[in-house]
């Protein structure tokens, strides 16, 4: 049972929903820039535990759900329950630096959301599972294609600008989680390779 992550969704959850109704802590957990240049350095975790509304909070508790229960039975044994929470909160981290660099002067920033984490579990899926169907929308996409027009999208929706989505997050929590498997295990990599060859009578 990934105990953990149903742990992670249930934390989120509740923070999300008690954040919701209270706007002093909804301000004190979201990231700004200014706070953390004031050192409420939470600020770069914390605002990976509550969302805008319910559907935001609903997709990126599912997709955790689906995906996150894989890759919790795949890397425990390797890293332990531990391991696979601090690999959770690395994504939140690594995927908000890059924003937080570009715009820490900038006092009307905010950004929130577990989606670079989420990224993470689900980039190091497909690194594992390329050709395996992923149901977007009820329709059967293979892993690798929604990971090929996914990067695609968010480069261009973040070059792009406006919104309050923050696609350069997607990306970096993202490469976070495969170049966390590469890490770990480089033999990923060559097969990764031949995965994808496969198919292609490689």
């Amino acid at each position: 049972m990934p105990i953990v992550t149903f742990a992670l969704i249930a934390l989120t959850v509740v923070i999300s929903i008690v954040a919701w109704r209270s706007r002093a802590l909804f301000d004190a957990l979201i990231y700004w820039p200014p706070g953390v240049s004031r050192g409420q350095w939470w600020r770069l975790l914390s605002h990976g535990v509550i969302h805008a509304d319910g559907a935001h909070l609903l997709f990126n508790m599912v997709t955790l759900y689906f995906f996150g229960a894989v890759m919790e039975q795949v890397l425990t044994p390797r890293i332990g329950s531990t391991g696979f929470v601090l690999f959770y909160l690395v994504g939140i981290l690594v995927a908000i630096l890059p924003t937080h660099l570009r715009h820490r002067g900038d006092a009307r920033y905010r950004s929130l959301g577990a989606s670079g984490a989420v990224a993470a579990v689900l980039f190091a899926y497909i690194l594992l599972q390329p050709w395996s169907m992923l149901y977007v929308f009820f329709l059967p996409v293979p892993a690798i294609v929604f990971a090929v027009v996914y990067v695609a999208y968010s480069v261009w929706a973040d070059r792009r600008g406006g919104g309050t989505i923050n696609h350069s997050a997607h990306l970096w929590g993202g490469a976070w989680g495969v170049g966390f498997m590469l890490w770990l295990e480089p033999r990923l990599g060559p097969r990764f390779i031949g995965e994808l060859l496969a198919p292609l009578g490689g």
